[in-house]
């Protein structure tokens, strides 16, 4: 994945440089920390200005290490607690902000990895469902592989050939198939595959020698190969989106099954129910009677992929993500809880459509 973002022309490697390009002179955090002191009040602000740059990096980070967008955000706040409460260890002359704040999110993340169980998609909890069968009971939320809104953890900013990258490696496939690693052999990988640090940079950040990072990296890899199943890529044409909405709102059976994959799936946590098939969906979408017509769909992103907020009568219902592969839908998540779309900045309640 780097090699790629390095073919397509896009920059290889993050450095530590935290420049400020004013012109002719680059003014570096550490002049300014040097004018103002950290210990005053004018050199804290500074510093939690310089700290809030890296929160859609390390949410990004975070939520690969724990797939999960909520405690994603809990991770990096307490990194960057931490970091503001012990700004006066920083050493810039031995570390630059950047590989000390991750050094600060990987310990904070190893730390919650302790606790929880394997989080994961429906489709890896067991086999398909037949249509019309029984959805079983609802599972723990934390069986299942939690979204995160693009805009928590996604620079827009970026290079478009890093951006893409970026989307690539948070989707909900790749995501989940992070979850299968160790989770330092995760950290390796992410570090080195998706963020492109070097391996004396990795060692440094794990306390350990680059040929153990190499070593580790090359069985991360092995795990991926075998369990990440390529999902949706490129640019999601707006036409698709908008069929699926017209179809979805007027339960068009017949509109929504031309817009899908031969092997499309559908899921929706926390059942661990899931259909494998085109003509399995339009079976089920049959026997549903109607179930979902007349609902409403808001639009967002999730997980570099388009997603929506589903509400029904008014009220939100929860959140509905697209895999789009090669101009068809290869997969629709919904994840059934409505607080979810609070994390989106969706309301909880729509005003009743204008009746002309």
């Amino acid at each position: 994945m780097c090699l790629d973002v390095a073919e397509a022309g896009g920059p290889r490697r993050h450095t530590c440089g935290e420049g400020i390009d004013t012109g002719p002179e680059l003014i570096t955090a550490w002049t300014l920390e040097s004018s103002f002191g950290i210990g005053s009040y004018r050199g804290r602000v500074m510093f939690e200005d310089r700290l809030e740059v890296h929160r859609v990096e390390l949410t990004g980070y975070c939520y690969r290490m724990l797939a999960c967008g909520a405690e994603a955000e809990d991770a990096v706040q307490e990194t960057l607690f931490r970091a503001w409460k012990n700004a006066d260890r920083f050493d810039e002359g031995k570390a630059c902000l950047r590989t000390w704040l991750h050094r600060i999110a990987t310990n904070v993340c190893l730390d919650m990895t302790r606790s929880v169980q394997r989080r994961a998609l429906a489709m890896d909890l067991g086999p398909s469902s037949p249509a019309g069968g029984f959805l079983g009971a609802p599972l723990s939320a934390a069986a299942f592989v939690q979204p995160v809104p693009d805009r928590r953890a996604l620079s827009i900013d970026g290079d478009p050939a890093e951006l893409a990258v970026q989307r690539e490696t948070i989707r909900l496939a790749f995501v989940a198939a992070l979850q299968h690693l160790p989770p330092r052999q995760r950290a390796v990988l992410i570090l080195r595959e998706v963020l492109c640090w070097s391996a004396e940079e990795v060692a440094g950040l794990l306390d350990t020698s680059p040929a153990a990072v190499n070593s580790a990296l090359q069985r991360a890899r092995a795990t991926m190969s075998a369990r990440h199943r390529p999902g949706g890529t490129g640019e999601v044409e707006e036409d698709l989106l908008g069929r699926y909405v017209q179809a979805f709102t007027a339960y068009d059976v017949d509109g929504l099954v031309a817009l899908l994959h031969e092997d499309a799936t559908m899921s929706m946590p926390p059942f661990a129910w899931w259909l494998g098939g085109r003509e399995a969906i339009r079976a089920a979408l049959l026997g549903a009677a109607g179930m979902c017509a007349d609902d409403r769909l808001v639009r967002t992103a999730a997980n570099g992929s388009p997603a929506f907020g589903q509400y029904r009568d008014g009220q939100a219902l929860g959140l509905v993500m697209l895999d789009v592969r090669d101009g068809l839908i290869a997969g629709t998540t919904t994840y059934l809880e409505p607080s979810l779309l609070a994390l989106f900045g969706l309301p909880m309640n729509l005003e009743p459509p204008r009746r002309m």
